[in-house]
């Protein structure tokens, strides 16, 4: 395999990201901490033209996104179908004769990522070109000589690039009907790994259901435990218990929710969509994301059903049913959970970032079940508190874990990032607080108040 001289062109502007010391979280290479805000552009390289990536990415950097999970070998006929310029990937889909001129704007798109500010969260291929399974016509491509070969061509071809995550798999289990996969996955691990002089930071995208725990726990080129809450087992998944399982699991790692629900997209639909299940909209976005954060995420990934597949006039969309209001992908990026996720970010960073920790002992009333589930985080020192209320009900909680003598709240909207100061409170026993009524969801911060913190989401 032939290796295109492009480091000039590639070398990057932003720092690399690692694993914090306590492991936990992610942070720059500098020890600046950074908080995953992904979106799932799966079909990036294999669909859109300059014009339309240059106008994805300034979109997604003006919505405090910092990873775009894209993927190399395409899922919807990526072995088949050339890009916006009529390249196939691969001649006669062969991952040891790749086509120079598609992985040239492979090179370019993730320049122009980094150009954003933007890091690329980069599947070097979709999960069905090692296992098929419901891909029709699809047949494997991989076995271990070949996916490390692969593995180590895309490691030297970006080992400058900076502004690269490596993930793995691509919605498929690592083990499956008794076959298992881990050879191949390490294998193009371990090429990777030797091509960028261990420089790469790595992680895998699993199956809906499924966290990495199940199957790469023991596997020693896995940085981040990645989970996929998906879309098929309803509103209000479990997921902060997923998180929390994976949080207390050794070795620590950091962990998130690599794809919970895509706004927009329709509820449950496998084997057979019950319109009565409806749609996920904002709120169920929102729901996830802060609930998985708060549980002890690293960050979390946001998606949207029009633009993981890039849809566009000309394309037939995917897993469309009866009802579906459809979105070109230039006009979904401007859905309502798109523009929100970002004060989510805001909000982490806002406020000590190394030292949050997950704390339900924080509710002192019930933290209730499913759409009605609370969740609570804090800083280790007593400096902050979060909690989010998916609905607007009364939450007592706990003012002890501060450090100061006393706290100042605040109610802190997740639609909009404004924050309304509540008061000044004594730190002793425990208090009720009643949101407005006027959202569904709300976050309520406590503060130590002789750490003069700005209100909540403020840089």
């Amino acid at each position: 395999m032939e290796q295109s001289d492009r480091s000039g062109a590639l070398r990057g502007g932003l720092p690399r990201i690692r694993v914090s010391e306590n492991r936990r979280f992610l942070v720059t290479e500098d020890g600046a901490p950074f908080f995953w805000l992904g979106d799932t552009a799966w079909e990036l390289f294999h669909r859109l033209n300059r014009e339309e990536a240059r106008l994805y990415f300034a979109d997604r950097a003006a919505r405090r996104f910092s990873v775009i999970q894209a993927v190399v070998l395409a899922e919807l006929d990526g072995l088949a179908a050339t890009n916006a310029y009529g390249d196939l990937p691969l001649i006669d889909g062969d991952p040891l004769r790749p086509v120079e001129a598609y992985f040239r704007l492979v090179d370019d798109y993730v320049a122009m990522a980094a150009h954003y500010g933007l890091y690329v969260g980069l599947l070097p291929t979709w999960g069905d070109k090692v296992f098929p399974a419901w891909a029709k016509g699809m047949r494997s491509v991989f076995d271990v000589g070949t996916a490390h070969t692969y593995g180590a061509w895309l490691g030297e071809r970006y080992r400058e690039r900076t502004n690269i995550i490596w993930v793995l798999g691509g919605d498929r289990p690592a083990i499956h009907d008794g076959v298992d996969d881990r050879p191949i996955w390490r294998a193009m691990a371990a090429g990777i790994d030797e091509a960028t002089g261990g420089a790469a930071l790595m992680t895998y995208h699993p199956a809906g259901g499924h966290s990495t725990s199940e199957w790469l726990n023991d596997e020693d080129w896995l940085d981040i435990h990645m989970m996929q809450s998906g879309h098929g087992r309803g509103r209000d998944v479990p997921v902060w218990d997923w998180i929390s399982a994976d949080y207390e699991r050794a070795p620590t790692r950091p962990v998130l929710d690599g794809e919970p629900n895509y706004e927009d997209h329709p509820v449950s639909p496998w084997p057979l969509w019950d319109p009565a299940n409806g749609f996920f909209r904002d709120h169920d976005i929102r729901k996830q994301l802060y609930r998985s954060v708060f549980s002890g995420g690293c960050g979390v990934t946001y998606g949207h059903h029009d633009i993981w597949q890039m849809y566009a006039p000309g394309r037939s969309l995917n897993n469309q049913p009866p009802g579906y209001e459809e979105h070109y992908w230039f006009e979904a990026l401007s859905r309502p959970g798109a523009s929100q996720v970002g004060w989510l970010r805001a909000l982490v960073e806002s406020r000590p970032y190394l030292t949050r920790i997950p704390d339900q002992k924080l509710l002192r009333s019930d933290p209730g079940t499913g759409g009605a589930h609370i969740r609570a985080t804090r800083d280790a020192d007593g400096s902050y508190a979060f909690i989010y209320l998916p609905q607007p009900m009364p939450v007592t909680v706990s003012l002890d874990f501060s450090s100061g003598e006393s706290v100042v709240a605040w109610w802190y909207d997740p639609c909009s990032g404004d924050a309304s100061r509540i008061g000044i409170f004594a730190r002793q026993g425990q208090c009720t607080f009643t949101p407005p009524g006027y959202r569904p969801d709300w976050v309520l911060v406590l503060d130590d108040v002789a750490r003069g913190f700005p209100p909540p989401g403020s840089a």
